[in-house]
Protein backbone atom coordinates (compact mmCIF):
# COMPACT_ATOMS: atom_id res chain seq x y z
CA UNK A 1 0.00 0.00 0.00
CA UNK A 2 1.55 3.27 -1.06
CA UNK A 3 0.02 6.27 0.67
CA UNK A 4 1.57 9.67 1.25
CA UNK A 5 0.63 11.53 4.43
CA UNK A 6 1.29 15.23 4.86
CA UNK A 7 1.13 17.60 7.80
CA UNK A 8 3.18 20.37 9.32
CA UNK A 9 6.49 18.57 8.78
CA UNK A 10 5.39 16.62 5.69
CA UNK A 11 6.24 13.32 7.37
CA UNK A 12 4.30 10.14 8.01
CA UNK A 13 3.60 11.03 11.66
CA UNK A 14 2.60 14.62 11.03
CA UNK A 15 -0.29 16.44 12.64
CA UNK A 16 -3.52 16.13 10.67
CA UNK A 17 -4.85 19.44 9.37
CA UNK A 18 -8.55 19.69 10.17
CA UNK A 19 -9.43 23.11 8.76
CA UNK A 20 -11.51 21.49 6.04
CA UNK A 21 -13.39 18.27 6.72
CA UNK A 22 -16.66 16.52 5.91
CA UNK A 23 -18.46 13.75 7.80
CA UNK A 24 -21.71 13.64 5.85
CA UNK A 25 -22.91 14.62 2.36
CA UNK A 26 -25.85 16.64 3.65
CA UNK A 27 -24.39 18.41 6.69
CA UNK A 28 -24.37 22.21 6.48
CA UNK A 29 -22.03 23.24 3.68
CA UNK A 30 -19.79 26.18 4.60
CA UNK A 31 -16.90 26.02 2.09
CA UNK A 32 -16.61 24.67 -1.43
CA UNK A 33 -13.94 24.55 -4.13
CA UNK A 34 -14.94 25.48 -7.68
CA UNK A 35 -13.20 26.32 -10.93
CA UNK A 36 -14.53 28.60 -13.66
CA UNK A 37 -15.03 26.85 -17.04
CA UNK A 38 -12.70 29.19 -18.93
CA UNK A 39 -11.31 26.29 -20.95
CA UNK A 40 -14.27 23.93 -20.95
CA UNK A 41 -14.47 21.67 -23.97
CA UNK A 42 -16.07 18.27 -24.51
CA UNK A 43 -13.57 15.48 -23.89
CA UNK A 44 -14.96 12.23 -25.35
CA UNK A 45 -14.08 10.12 -22.32
CA UNK A 46 -17.60 9.24 -21.16
CA UNK A 47 -20.77 8.06 -22.90
CA UNK A 48 -22.71 11.28 -22.24
CA UNK A 49 -20.07 13.48 -23.87
CA UNK A 50 -19.67 11.11 -26.81
CA UNK A 51 -23.43 11.24 -27.38
CA UNK A 52 -23.37 15.05 -27.15
CA UNK A 53 -20.62 15.18 -29.75
CA UNK A 54 -22.57 12.87 -32.06
CA UNK A 55 -25.43 15.34 -31.81
CA UNK A 56 -23.16 18.21 -32.84
CA UNK A 57 -22.32 19.76 -29.46
CA UNK A 58 -20.33 22.98 -29.61
CA UNK A 59 -19.61 24.29 -26.13
CA UNK A 60 -20.13 28.00 -25.51
CA UNK A 61 -17.58 29.09 -22.92
CA UNK A 62 -19.41 32.40 -22.46
CA UNK A 63 -22.65 30.60 -21.67
CA UNK A 64 -20.85 28.13 -19.41
CA UNK A 65 -19.25 30.99 -17.48
CA UNK A 66 -22.65 32.66 -17.01
CA UNK A 67 -24.07 29.39 -15.72
CA UNK A 68 -21.11 28.97 -13.38
CA UNK A 69 -21.51 32.50 -12.01
CA UNK A 70 -25.17 31.72 -11.29
CA UNK A 71 -24.10 28.61 -9.38
CA UNK A 72 -21.64 30.63 -7.32
CA UNK A 73 -24.35 33.20 -6.68
CA UNK A 74 -26.76 30.54 -5.43
CA UNK A 75 -24.10 29.17 -3.10
CA UNK A 76 -23.26 32.65 -1.79
CA UNK A 77 -26.97 33.33 -1.22
CA UNK A 78 -26.91 30.40 1.20
CA UNK A 79 -23.79 31.60 3.02
CA UNK A 80 -21.43 29.11 1.38
CA UNK A 81 -17.89 30.43 0.89
CA UNK A 82 -16.72 29.74 -2.66
CA UNK A 83 -12.97 29.14 -3.08
CA UNK A 84 -11.99 29.51 -6.74
CA UNK A 85 -9.35 27.35 -8.36
CA UNK A 86 -7.43 28.96 -11.24
CA UNK A 87 -8.43 27.53 -14.60
CA UNK A 88 -5.74 25.91 -16.76
CA UNK A 89 -5.74 25.77 -20.55
CA UNK A 90 -4.49 22.17 -20.63
CA UNK A 91 -7.11 20.91 -18.16
CA UNK A 92 -10.54 21.27 -19.83
CA UNK A 93 -12.37 19.23 -17.15
CA UNK A 94 -10.93 21.14 -14.19
CA UNK A 95 -14.30 22.79 -13.56
CA UNK A 96 -15.52 19.36 -12.38
CA UNK A 97 -13.61 19.79 -9.13
CA UNK A 98 -15.29 16.87 -7.31
CA UNK A 99 -13.15 14.19 -8.90
CA UNK A 100 -9.66 15.16 -7.79
CA UNK A 101 -10.06 15.45 -4.03
CA UNK A 102 -12.42 14.91 -1.14
CA UNK A 103 -12.70 16.23 2.39
CA UNK A 104 -13.00 13.48 4.99
CA UNK A 105 -13.44 13.50 8.78
CA UNK A 106 -9.62 13.55 9.02
CA UNK A 107 -8.88 16.21 6.45
CA UNK A 108 -8.52 16.53 2.70
CA UNK A 109 -7.50 13.56 0.58
CA UNK A 110 -6.00 13.95 -2.90
CA UNK A 111 -7.37 11.28 -5.22
CA UNK A 112 -5.94 9.43 -8.20
CA UNK A 113 -8.14 9.98 -11.29
CA UNK A 114 -7.98 7.37 -14.03
CA UNK A 115 -7.92 9.55 -17.15
CA UNK A 116 -4.46 11.01 -17.95
CA UNK A 117 -5.73 14.57 -18.41
CA UNK A 118 -7.58 14.34 -15.10
CA UNK A 119 -4.68 12.75 -13.22
CA UNK A 120 -2.73 15.98 -13.79
CA UNK A 121 -5.53 17.90 -12.08
CA UNK A 122 -4.79 16.27 -8.72
CA UNK A 123 -1.43 18.04 -8.39
CA UNK A 124 -2.95 21.34 -9.53
CA UNK A 125 -5.73 21.07 -6.94
CA UNK A 126 -3.36 19.99 -4.15
CA UNK A 127 -1.18 23.05 -4.78
CA UNK A 128 -4.21 25.35 -4.75
CA UNK A 129 -5.48 23.87 -1.50
CA UNK A 130 -2.08 24.33 0.12
CA UNK A 131 -2.36 28.03 -0.66
CA UNK A 132 -5.61 28.00 1.31
CA UNK A 133 -3.63 26.61 4.23
CA UNK A 134 -5.07 23.12 3.85
CA UNK A 135 -2.66 20.71 2.26
CA UNK A 136 -4.10 17.24 1.69
CA UNK A 137 -3.33 14.99 4.63
CA UNK A 138 -3.29 11.98 2.35
CA UNK A 139 -2.64 11.17 -1.30
CA UNK A 140 -3.98 8.02 -2.91
CA UNK A 141 -1.28 6.45 -5.07
CA UNK A 142 -2.55 2.90 -5.48
CA UNK A 143 -5.24 2.07 -8.00
CA UNK A 144 -7.65 4.68 -9.37
CA UNK A 145 -10.35 6.61 -7.58
CA UNK A 146 -12.45 9.67 -8.47
CA UNK A 147 -14.65 11.81 -6.25
CA UNK A 148 -17.84 11.10 -8.18
CA UNK A 149 -17.66 7.56 -6.83
CA UNK A 150 -17.32 8.61 -3.17
CA UNK A 151 -20.39 9.21 -1.02
CA UNK A 152 -19.95 10.04 2.65
CA UNK A 153 -23.62 9.29 3.13
CA UNK A 154 -23.63 10.30 6.79
CA UNK A 155 -21.36 9.93 9.79
CA UNK A 156 -20.47 6.25 9.99
CA UNK A 157 -21.59 5.24 6.48
CA UNK A 158 -19.35 5.38 3.39
CA UNK A 159 -20.68 4.30 -0.03
CA UNK A 160 -18.20 3.68 -2.85
CA UNK A 161 -19.00 3.15 -6.52
CA UNK A 162 -16.59 0.89 -8.41
CA UNK A 163 -16.89 0.78 -12.20
CA UNK A 164 -13.45 -0.74 -12.69
CA UNK A 165 -12.48 2.13 -14.98
CA UNK A 166 -12.76 5.49 -13.19
CA UNK A 167 -12.58 3.86 -9.76
CA UNK A 168 -11.16 0.39 -9.29
CA UNK A 169 -10.98 -2.03 -6.36
CA UNK A 170 -7.46 -1.01 -5.39
CA UNK A 171 -8.30 2.69 -5.28
CA UNK A 172 -11.53 2.10 -3.36
CA UNK A 173 -9.71 -0.10 -0.83
CA UNK A 174 -6.95 2.48 -0.32
CA UNK A 175 -9.45 5.28 0.23
CA UNK A 176 -11.62 3.22 2.60
CA UNK A 177 -8.81 2.09 4.92
CA UNK A 178 -9.09 4.84 7.57
CA UNK A 179 -12.88 4.61 7.51
CA UNK A 180 -12.73 0.88 8.16
CA UNK A 181 -10.15 1.41 10.89
CA UNK A 182 -12.53 3.83 12.59
CA UNK A 183 -15.52 1.50 12.48
CA UNK A 184 -17.43 2.99 9.56
CA UNK A 185 -19.91 0.84 7.65
CA UNK A 186 -18.59 0.63 4.07
CA UNK A 187 -20.91 -0.26 1.21
CA UNK A 188 -19.19 -1.02 -2.10
CA UNK A 189 -21.19 -0.97 -5.32
CA UNK A 190 -19.72 -2.44 -8.54
CA UNK A 191 -21.45 -1.08 -11.67
CA UNK A 192 -21.01 -0.86 -15.42
CA UNK A 193 -18.69 1.97 -16.57
CA UNK A 194 -21.36 3.16 -19.01
CA UNK A 195 -22.71 5.17 -16.06
CA UNK A 196 -19.37 6.93 -15.39
CA UNK A 197 -19.71 7.64 -11.64
CA UNK A 198 -21.92 6.71 -8.72
CA UNK A 199 -23.14 10.31 -8.47
CA UNK A 200 -24.79 10.08 -11.88
CA UNK A 201 -27.08 7.39 -10.43
CA UNK A 202 -27.27 8.07 -6.70
CA UNK A 203 -27.00 11.22 -4.53
CA UNK A 204 -27.90 11.89 -0.90
CA UNK A 205 -30.51 14.54 -0.09
CA UNK A 206 -30.19 14.24 3.68
CA UNK A 207 -28.95 11.56 6.05
CA UNK A 208 -31.98 9.36 5.37
CA UNK A 209 -33.11 10.20 1.81
CA UNK A 210 -31.43 9.81 -1.57
CA UNK A 211 -32.16 10.20 -5.26
CA UNK A 212 -31.65 6.86 -6.99
CA UNK A 213 -31.89 5.75 -10.61
CA UNK A 214 -33.78 2.59 -9.73
CA UNK A 215 -33.99 1.59 -13.40
CA UNK A 216 -30.28 0.82 -13.47
CA UNK A 217 -29.06 0.40 -9.89
CA UNK A 218 -28.68 -3.22 -8.87
CA UNK A 219 -31.51 -4.59 -6.71
CA UNK A 220 -28.98 -5.83 -4.17
CA UNK A 221 -27.51 -2.34 -3.82
CA UNK A 222 -30.96 -0.77 -3.49
CA UNK A 223 -31.88 -3.28 -0.78
CA UNK A 224 -28.60 -2.67 1.05
CA UNK A 225 -29.16 1.09 1.03
CA UNK A 226 -32.76 0.76 2.23
CA UNK A 227 -31.63 -1.66 4.96
CA UNK A 228 -29.50 1.20 6.27
CA UNK A 229 -32.56 3.38 6.74
CA UNK A 230 -32.28 5.42 3.53
CA UNK A 231 -35.52 6.14 1.66
CA UNK A 232 -35.00 6.20 -2.10
CA UNK A 233 -36.69 8.75 -4.35
CA UNK A 234 -36.74 7.13 -7.80
CA UNK A 235 -35.26 8.89 -10.81
CA UNK A 236 -35.75 7.52 -14.32
CA UNK A 237 -32.88 6.48 -16.54
CA UNK A 238 -33.66 9.34 -18.92
CA UNK A 239 -33.52 11.88 -16.08
CA UNK A 240 -30.30 10.39 -14.71
CA UNK A 241 -28.75 10.38 -18.19
CA UNK A 242 -29.30 14.14 -18.26
CA UNK A 243 -27.62 14.50 -14.84
CA UNK A 244 -30.95 14.86 -13.01
CA UNK A 245 -29.63 12.72 -10.15
CA UNK A 246 -26.49 14.84 -9.80
CA UNK A 247 -27.46 17.32 -7.09
CA UNK A 248 -25.85 19.17 -4.19
CA UNK A 249 -27.43 19.20 -0.74
CA UNK A 250 -26.52 22.44 1.03
CA UNK A 251 -27.97 21.64 4.44
CA UNK A 252 -30.12 18.52 4.25
CA UNK A 253 -33.11 20.58 3.12
CA UNK A 254 -31.97 22.97 0.37
CA UNK A 255 -31.00 21.17 -2.83
CA UNK A 256 -29.22 22.68 -5.83
CA UNK A 257 -30.20 20.80 -8.97
CA UNK A 258 -30.05 21.13 -12.72
CA UNK A 259 -32.92 22.91 -14.46
CA UNK A 260 -35.27 20.98 -16.72
CA UNK A 261 -35.78 17.98 -14.44
CA UNK A 262 -39.37 18.65 -13.49
CA UNK A 263 -40.16 15.12 -12.31
CA UNK A 264 -37.15 15.12 -9.99
CA UNK A 265 -38.07 18.57 -8.69
CA UNK A 266 -41.62 17.41 -7.95
CA UNK A 267 -40.40 14.32 -6.09
CA UNK A 268 -38.00 16.18 -3.84
CA UNK A 269 -40.58 18.88 -3.14
CA UNK A 270 -43.16 16.25 -2.17
CA UNK A 271 -40.58 14.76 0.21
CA UNK A 272 -40.14 18.12 1.97
CA UNK A 273 -37.01 19.46 0.30
CA UNK A 274 -36.53 22.86 -1.31
CA UNK A 275 -35.15 22.46 -4.81
CA UNK A 276 -33.32 25.33 -6.49
CA UNK A 277 -33.02 24.71 -10.24
CA UNK A 278 -30.02 26.13 -12.08
CA UNK A 279 -29.22 25.95 -15.78
CA UNK A 280 -26.05 23.86 -16.09
CA UNK A 281 -26.76 22.58 -19.59
CA UNK A 282 -23.27 23.35 -20.91
CA UNK A 283 -21.73 21.18 -18.21
CA UNK A 284 -24.30 18.41 -18.44
CA UNK A 285 -23.54 18.06 -22.15
CA UNK A 286 -19.92 17.46 -21.14
CA UNK A 287 -20.92 14.75 -18.66
CA UNK A 288 -21.11 16.63 -15.36
CA UNK A 289 -23.73 18.26 -13.15
CA UNK A 290 -23.79 20.37 -9.99
CA UNK A 291 -22.45 17.57 -7.78
CA UNK A 292 -19.50 17.14 -10.17
CA UNK A 293 -18.81 20.89 -10.26
CA UNK A 294 -18.48 21.28 -6.49
CA UNK A 295 -15.87 19.93 -4.08
CA UNK A 296 -17.16 20.46 -0.52
CA UNK A 297 -14.28 21.49 1.71
CA UNK A 298 -16.14 21.86 4.98
CA UNK A 299 -19.52 20.85 6.33
CA UNK A 300 -20.75 21.26 9.88
CA UNK A 301 -23.18 18.89 11.58
CA UNK A 302 -26.48 20.45 12.63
Amino acid sequence: MKLDWHGEDGGAGATIIRDFFVEGESDRLTDVLLCAPSHLEPVPCCSVTRESLRKGLAVSVDKAERQHRALRGALADHQVRCHLLAAHADLPDLCFTRDTGVATPWGLVALNPAMPHRAREADHVAQALSRLGARPVRRIREGRIEGGDICLARRGLLILGISGERTDEAGAHAFAEPFAANGWDILRYPFDPHFLHLDTQFCMLDAHHALACVDVLDDGFLAAVEARGITLLPVSYKEARGLGCNILSIDGRTILMGAGHDDVAARISAAGFQGIALDVSQFAACGGGIHCMTMPLRRTAG
